[in-house]
């Protein structure tokens, strides 16, 4: 008679967890310099999650998801649903919460950390209105073991499910430009170029949350 395995799949994708809490901002620092790996660059490893992952995971966790192997975490993807929402949450709750590791700044930027921290206090520079018809954003990040497997894709479509159930009907994201390899993952998903006036080192790319039926 033949044995049906239970054996948990090597590679799984769940919602996170307050537990994936560390594992999520340590892929978020290694990914975090156009995709590779950012650690040591600032003066706490802690500051690239704290804007790109730590407001995510604080005010909107049902929307975020992690990838395990081996039952450890090893990838994510987190955002929102509701841009200029999210942007109200981030100062109204973010900002605040801290006040005590950023404060505002008092001078023009000077150093990388300074910049980071310019962009933390100002959250509005996430409403563009060329990109109000893709109300949902998302940041994905895998560790290099991970990638090129899939494993992107079905992050991204578990978050286009997601969005879409909470009332998004488009999405969009910010990549830095210089990351060739990540431009490339996005046009095979469907993703196309949004122009926006004057975007710096940001190219925005945009699709509909549906998804194809199977």
């Amino acid at each position: 008679m033949q044995r049906t395995s239970t054996a948990a799949p090597v590679t799984a994708i769940r919602p996170y967890r307050p537990e994936d809490h560390d594992a999520v901002y340590d892929i978020c620092v290694r990914t975090a310099d156009a995709g590779g790996d950012a650690r040591g660059q600032y003066a706490s490893d802690d500051l690239m999650p704290d804007l790109f992952a730590g407001p995510y995971l604080h005010l909107e966790p049902e929307l975020a998801f992690v990838l395990t192997h081996r039952g450890r975490v090893a990838g994510y993807v987190l955002g929102t649903a509701d841009t200029p929402a999210f942007v109200a949450r981030y100062r109204r709750e973010w900002i605040p919460r801290l006040a005590h590791r950023y404060p505002a700044p008092t001078r023009p930027p000077v150093t990388p950390d300074d910049e980071m921290i310019a962009l933390h206090h100002r959250p509005e520079r996430m409403l563009l209105p060329e990109l109000a018809a893709y109300p949902a954003h998302l940041h994905i990040d895998l560790l290099p073991a991970q990638q090129g497997r899939g494993h992107g894709r079905r992050l991204i479509e578990t978050f286009l499910r997601a969005a879409a159930a909470a009332g998004a009907g488009g999405l969009h994201v910010g990549m830095v430009t210089a990351n060739v390899r990540a431009r490339g993952f996005y046009d095979r998903l469907g993703f196309h170029e949004i122009a926006v006036p004057d975007p710096g080192p940001v190219t925005y790319l945009g699709r509909s949350t549906r998804l194809p039926d199977r």
